[in-house]
């Protein structure tokens, strides 16, 4: 399946909800008033956009359109370009489309390293292994580090992910220190010239202050083993809870030094503008996103094509 076909499939629940009645508010030679935009930003915030993008979008088309005679592409092309900006931020970030790890930082010489946090059940492992894949499509070796020691059940999956993959794992027993593994992962790397070191790491409640902590700890060992790195802090986050999402990522910016976001089972809901929400709140780009269950689905993020995909 082709990117874009994948994309917005992937956004089929978010587009039929923007979609459903949508056409019907916006009636081509009616009168844009304030019915109207009331009634479309409600449907904005179904969404989980958030106040604050659906605001800037209404407001955009209040001041293009009230009044006038609608029209219908003029309208949605309006909508459009306001979400592309909302989405790039105010430093404009956007990827190069031809390159699927463009959004990463990669270390300019030896390996780079990955670091890799989020909350149980967020869609971490998975992740990680979609990660896995899209590295070695590009020509990169991959060693993945079971670095969530507390639990037998995320190292196993792990474990059997890296052997689906062929990539390497460094494991330890349970209750191992974490940091002590990422330290092992990454003089492995070392040893043996691998190219990329995902690091998994526990993903126990965000309000156990001891996490926070641990992570801090496993990121100043990694560094220590490999100036400048972990290279990328990625968060992942379950597009399915929406704006609670955001709660948990503030809890994770500062121990991890949060440098992208990895957005996983948008194909699951209907809450896919929560992407813009993430964006405008935390400041901290939407780097990849999770479009379907299997080890290929994962997508770059990219401003336009999200938009495109949700609106075609």
């Amino acid at each position: 399946m082709a990117l874009f076909d994948k994309l917005k499939q992937g956004l089929q629940k978010t587009k039929d909800l923007l979609h459903t009645d949508v056409r019907d508010l916006f009636k081509a030679g009616a009168i844009l008033d304030e019915k109207i935009l009331e009634q479309f930003e409600a449907r904005l915030l179904k969404t989980d956009m958030g106040v604050a993008a659906s605001s800037a979008i209404i407001s955009e088309l209040r001041d293009k359109h009230t009044g006038r005679t609608v029209v219908v592409e003029e309208i949605w092309e309006t909508i459009k370009a306001k979400l592309i900006l909302l989405l790039r931020g105010t430093d404009g970030e956007s990827w190069d489309v031809n390159n699927p790890l463009s959004p990463l930082k990669m270390a300019d010489q030896g390996p780079t390293v990955l670091l890799v946090a989020g909350v149980n059940g967020a869609g971490k492992t998975t992740s990680i292994a979609k990660l896995a894949k899209l590295l070695q499509d590009q020509g990169k070796s991959v060693l993945i580090v079971a670095g969530d020691t507390f639990r037998a059940a995320a190292v196993e999956q792990l474990a059997n992910w890296s052997k689906r993959l062929g990539c390497e794992i460094i494991t330890r027993p349970s209750g191992t220190d974490p940091a002590s593994v990422a330290f092992a992962g990454c003089e492995r790397a070392l040893e043996s010239g691998i190219d990329c070191v995902i690091v998994d790491t526990a993903g126990r409640l965000q309000t156990h202050i001891n996490l926070m902590q641990e992570l801090e700890k496993i990121h100043r060992v990694i560094g220590k083993k490999i100036p400048s790195a972990p290279h990328e802090n990625l968060l992942v986050l379950d597009a399915t809870v929406g704006q609670n999402g955001i709660s948990q990522a503030r809890n994770f910016l500062d121990a991890i030094h949060c440098s992208g976001i990895i957005l996983a089972k948008l194909d699951g809901t209907a809450k896919g503008g929560v992407v813009v929400a993430i964006r405008q709140q935390m400041g901290t780009p939407v780097k990849f996103i999770g479009v379907g269950e299997q080890v290929d689905d994962i997508e770059m993020f990219d401003a336009n094509g999200f938009v495109e995909a949700l609106f075609a």
